[in-house]
């Protein structure tokens, strides 16, 4: 793969400092890219060439003068559009913010600034980043480059798009119910979804912009923001980068998190959830996941089918009423005071995911912190099972990535193995590991037998990213990892 675009960040900042390639070559070279498949991807939704460019020059400047600003010295990024960077709007996919221009960037973005990076564009998200498909009434849909028919995922589905088809290098996302790994598994990627609270939220959209200009802020549960790469070696750079306590905390805390447990595939400790009834995963699907595992197991990995002492459903249920709970904070109070009214109407016995949604986000305090003390129950038992396992395998999603849908977000239905499922099945083993604040990598698998990616989820330790991250690459050697799609 030594087509420049899909190279890894760190090979192209390598080519960088060595002369192999100056930062305005690479810069130009994407920007190329950018115009002539953006079109029928619609991915990138904004750039800004001409600051860019002026970084880019000062960045091949420094590198004459024998100066390395960092890792990603001149490597040109993008950024998902829910994060904050200055000299171009920042919409979070609303109406309502389409003229927000940032007078500040993001912490996390800022880290990658601060380590070289060239940032030149914005990507595409649903809605306030609450979907897993990518459109919005400002910039419209995204396509995926496995197949324009498809999605690439939400809600960081341009910055998916863009990634898998050689658009830029390096990316930012945020994931609260998968939205970084679901993507990443459409689109054939790695993404992290960093363990709860070990990378600033600040600059994030939601909350709402101009409300939080201090360096105190709102930290939206389960949510994370966390990196899409095609490599799991930029993965690792990124969270080098990105961990960091919120700007109050920094003050009186650090964040220094362990080693990885294992070096080798063979002393990796590695459990097995493929299925479940409460969320079947599709057969096109499951297929692939199961050559994988055998693939391993050729290699004599540790593989043992064995889970947490969780139930699917329990956690599925508490995942849901406490992630309503986020989701309807922002709610205007017009629809709030509806939901108020419409929850009243419900049947005890509808268990849809419009009732739980409209139960958990209009549920008493009390029932929050019972819920959250259920989470509690619920991490005690994924701490009990990591004692005996280092890492599980287990789904991103039931599908590869489906068809465009943009009916009401409830009347959407998948099918998985001929069954008809609600939509928001899609997010129910992205929830898992989110709602008890795991850190959770995704690598690709491999292909359907209609070609499209399928990713592999590896969930670890609370505040042991570095396992998973490193299992995700002793995996990938044996499973191959990012494939460009045809075509470009």
């Amino acid at each position: 793969m030594n087509e420049p675009a899909f190279q890894s960040a760190l090979e192209q900042a390598a080519a960088i400092r060595t002369g192999q390639i100056s930062a305005v070559e690479l810069l130009e070279y994407y920007l190329e890219r950018v115009q002539r498949f953006n079109p029928k991807l619609n991915a990138i939704v904004q750039t800004c060439p001409e600051s860019a460019r002026k970084r880019a020059e000062k960045a091949d400047q420094a590198i004459a003068r024998g100066e390395l600003w960092g890792p990603l010295h001149g490597v040109p990024v993008t950024i998902k559009d829910t994060l904050e960077v200055v000299g171009m709007p920042c919409t979070s996919g609303s109406p309502v913010l389409k003229n927000h221009m940032p007078e500040k960037n993001a912490e996390t973005v800022q880290s990658y600034i601060d380590a070289g990076a060239v940032v030149f564009g914005k990507t595409n998200i649903p809605l306030y980043g609450g979907d897993l498909q990518s459109f919005n009434k400002i910039y419209g849909q995204t396509n995926n480059p496995w197949n324009p028919e498809c999605t690439p995922g939400g809600s960081s589905g341009g910055a998916a798009a863009a990634l898998s088809a050689g658009l830029c290098c390096l990316e930012i996302g945020s994931d609260i119910g998968g939205s970084i790994r679901t993507p990443a598994h459409f689109c054939g990627l790695y993404g992290h979804k960093p363990s709860y609270g070990i990378v600033p939220q600040k600059g994030h959209i939601p909350p709402h912009p101009g409300i939080f200009t201090g360096e105190h802020g709102v930290c939206l549960d389960i949510m994370v923001v966390g990196p899409l790469a095609r490599s799991i070696d930029d993965i690792s750079l990124a969270m080098d980068l990105l961990i960091a306590p919120e700007p109050a905390d920094r003050r009186g805390r650090q964040i220094r998190l362990p080693e990885p447990r294992r070096d080798s595939l063979k002393d990796l400790k590695i459990g097995l959830w493929m299925d479940d009834p409460v969320c079947p995963v599709d057969s096109s699907v499951g297929e692939v996941l199961q050559n994988a595992v055998d693939r391993l197991s050729a290699k004599k990995a540790r593989i043992a089918d064995k889970r947490p002492n969780v139930d699917f459903a329990g956690s599925h249920d508490c995942f849901l009423s406490l992630l309503a709970a986020v989701m309807g904070e922002g709610t205007p109070e017009k629809y709030f005071n509806k939901w108020l009214e419409d929850v009243k109407m419900l049947s005890p016995n509808d268990s849809s995911y419009l009732a739980c949604h409209l139960r958990g986000a209009t549920q008493l305090h009390r029932d929050w912190v019972l819920r959250d003390r259920l989470r509690q129950l619920l991490r005690q038992s994924w701490a009990d099972f990591f004692r005996e396992f280092d890492v599980l395998l287990c789904p991103v999603a039931p599908l590869p990535a489906i068809a465009h849908d943009q009916q009401y977000l409830y009347d959407r239905r998948i099918t998985v193995n001929g069954n008809q499922r609600e939509y928001m099945d899609l997010m129910g083993w992205a929830g898992l590991a989110g709602v008890v604040y795991l850190p959770a990598t995704v690598i690709p698998a491999g292909r359907t037998r209609q070609g499209l990616p399928v990713g592999m989820q590896i969930v670890g330790p609370y505040l042991e990213d570095s396992t998973p991250i490193r299992a995700a690459k002793l995996i990938s050697e044996v499973l191959g990892g990012f494939v460009p799609p045809d075509g470009y």
